[in-house]
């Protein structure tokens, strides 16, 4: 009898170390990234965020990534192998993977899906992206007050809404101080390619550019402005090392909150299908250190700006707004709504050439 109870005691006490050690099983994070963490831009702070996970969930988490991984059926089979291999939250971090989220997705209806800058969600997909134009009205009102030759260069990756509205936005904050401002953009078709970015600066400069401004990865363009004296922005991260003369301040992503945030969500079980796009309030969007080469009323004017954006006391696009054929879009005092601004694929009046199709 004795015997028996010593069993059963042992059995339980068993069981309970092993649903002990099974609670404690850490989560483990996947990353998905279009670029290589070496860009210094869209990737290289995405897995800053990655990074700050680990750090604030320690032995909670174990996470892993996969860069350079192209757009379409390469990044399918990433995600699966991810599924395959004991992810339970998978973070993919460019545009062009949504379709291959949604159909993985299905496949693993208990692993949790997010997908940065998209628009497709399901059951297990939430959908995140940064309001990367508020920033651009930012550093648009810099330019149009800096520029001589009233020529602005931009260095556009793909024709997306999320590209098209970081253009908008720059053009009409520089439009606004300088009347006679022009915007030069070039379409690389690339988020990542250092050789077609330095050409695209370097086009623009032949242009007349004597700013850059680009929404593309790499620092390239920025050591293309060092390297001519003209000036350049921070894409993604502040860049500031590749052009210590020519970076007049940069559009900083943030997204270690929401990563530590999404992850605590799984772990907690209170993880839910949601759609973020957060801005400068909410820290996802940062404006770098401006330059002592900025004027002094140039800095408080653009802090202004940043400020009225981040207490939504300012939208970045309001009224009167015309399309690029001279329609008219937004009335005296109306500001654009989240739907329109998501799909946006018109250029607004002022800018010169067609959006590509």
């Amino acid at each position: 009898m004795n015997l028996m109870k010593t069993l059963l005691a042992g059995a339980a006490l068993a069981t309970g170390l092993a649903g002990a050690a099974f609670a404690e099983d850490p989560l483990k994070v996947g990353f998905i990234y279009v670029g290589p963490t070496g860009d210094f831009g869209w990737s290289y702070e995405h897995d800053q965020g990655r990074k700050a996970v680990e750090e604030a969930l320690g032995d909670k988490v174990v996470t892993s990534y996969q860069e350079s991984v192209p757009e379409g059926a390469d990044a399918e089979r990433v995600m699966t192998q991810m599924a395959l291999s004991g992810h339970k939250l998978i973070f993919t971090t460019s545009f062009g993977y949504m379709d291959p989220t949604i159909n993985v997705a299905k496949k693993f209806p208990d692993v949790k899906f997010e997908h940065a800058t998209g628009y497709k969600r399901a059951d297990n997909v939430s959908t995140y992206s940064a309001r990367f134009y508020e920033g651009r009205t930012v550093i648009g009102h810099i330019a149009g007050h800096m520029t001589e030759t009233n020529t602005i260069g931009y260095i556009a990756s793909f024709p997306i809404p999320e590209v098209i509205r970081g253009i908008n936005a720059s053009y009409l904050a520089a439009k606004k101080v300088n009347p006679d401002v022009k915007m030069k953009i070039v379409w690389v078709y690339t988020w990542f390619d250092p050789g077609k970015e330095a050409d695209a600066a370097n086009a623009l400069i032949d242009q007349g550019a004597d700013i850059i401004m680009q929404h593309t990865d790499s620092p390239a363009a920025m050591t293309i402005a060092e390297e001519k004296g003209i000036y350049a922005f921070g894409q993604a991260s502040d860049m500031k090392q590749f052009g210590p003369n020519a970076r007049l301040s940069s559009i900083i992503d943030d997204w270690a909150p929401y990563y530590i945030a999404r992850t605590k969500a799984v772990i907690d079980g209170t993880w839910e299908s949601t759609d973020t796009w957060d801005g400068i309030q909410e820290g996802m969007v940062a404006i770098g250190e401006f330059s002592d080469k900025i004027p002094a009323d140039v800095q408080a004017s653009a802090k202004a700006i940043q400020d009225a954006l981040s207490a939504k006391t300012m939208h970045s696009f309001t009224g009167p707004i015309n399309k690029q054929d001279g329609s008219a879009w937004l009335a005296e005092g109306e500001t654009a709504d989240d739907g329109t601004l998501a799909t946006m694929n018109f250029y607004v009046e002022g800018i010169e050439g067609d959006v590509p199709q």
